[in-house]
């Protein structure tokens, strides 16, 4: 049975498996991750990178590999597969870089198609794959995490170029209150607001401030469910979005934002459902995969955005 190869790589990490070319549905064996250096030189990065996906094919060394694809953050030109991480504090040594090209020297599967996905369209599409959602769902998919993804799914397909929606499709550098979004929906954003709160230095990670279960921690998380409804109320109603499907590491908190964001969503007469993924890696993983389904290939590769 044909497979294709779904990778998804994140500010920290990597991860890969093969995905039913029919069902959609992860091998389990072919599952494969690891934690990366996004700060490394371009050629530990590439054999990290390399690593991992290595591991995945040859779990399938006797199976018809269709292709790879690949969930990849922005800034990024998917067409080419060249990537543009330039003061973005992740991967900064492959600014410029073809990893269409460079990446294949890595991998032991020789001559196996190599495509680019963005990694929120990627999240959204496998959320929808997962949960079943049908295709007459108008889709926002947003990803909160290292960095803040978005993505706009009509039909499980990424709107990029409409009036409906934002330039690119993407929120994460549309400006909201003293600078962008993504200053305000990310890790460093809780980070940084924590230790101005308490005056503590070296927190690591949004985990680490919902472990405190301290009355900062309660503040912090009001403060940014106020927030995200405030900026994502506009573009769900002009998108006419029925469903927001959210995913990322700091999801994994919900509990301490989502019902005052749905409580506001309410207040500001939007009416859109809401669905959770529990594990972003793997919806991106089969999102990415499903850039090889033939109808599917033919509506966005003219369309795949170049950043």
């Amino acid at each position: 049975m044909p497979v294709t190869i779904g990778v998804d790589i994140g500010g920290s990490h990597i991860s890969s498996a093969a995905v039913h070319i029919d069902t959609y549905k992860i091998i389990p064996e072919t599952y494969f991750k690891s934690p990366v250096n996004s700060k490394a030189s371009k050629e530990e990065i590439f054999r990290k990178w390399g690593n991992v996906i290595n591991q995945t094919l040859e779990k399938v060394k006797d199976r018809n590999v269709v292709g790879i694809g690949i969930a990849m953050p922005g800034p990024f030109q998917y067409k080419t597969g060249i990537a543009m991480f330039e003061r973005n504090d992740k991967y900064e040594s492959l600014h410029k870089v073809s990893v269409g090209l460079e990446l294949p020297k890595y991998l032991n599967g020789k001559n196996i198609s190599i495509r680019f996905l963005n990694d929120a369209s990627s999240f959204g599409i496998g959320g929808a794959l997962i949960k079943k959602i049908e295709k007459n769902q108008k889709i926002v998919a947003i990803t909160l995490g290292t960095g803040f993804g978005a993505a706009f799914l009509k039909n499980h397909v990424p709107v990029v170029n409409d009036e409906y929606v934002p330039e690119g499709g993407s929120l994460w550098n549309k400006v909201f209150l003293d600078g962008i979004a993504d200053d305000y929906f990310s890790t460093r954003w809780f980070i940084s607001k924590y230790e101005k709160f308490t005056g503590e230095n070296g927190i690591e990670g949004v985990k680490e401030i919902v472990n405190t279960n301290s009355i900062y921690s309660l503040k912090l998380f009001n403060e940014f469910a106020v927030n995200l409804s405030e900026f994502i109320v506009p573009y769900l109603a002009k998108f006419d979005a029925n469903l927001l499907v959210l995913g990322g590491n700091i999801t994994k908190s919900h509990h301490l934002f989502l019902p005052a964001v749905i409580q506001k969503l309410k207040e500001k007469g939007c009416d859109v459902s809401v669905a959770i993924i529990d594990n972003t890696d793997k919806a991106c993983i089969i999102g990415s995969s499903y850039i090889f389904e033939t109808d599917f290939w033919n509506k966005v590769k003219e369309e795949l955005p170049e950043l």
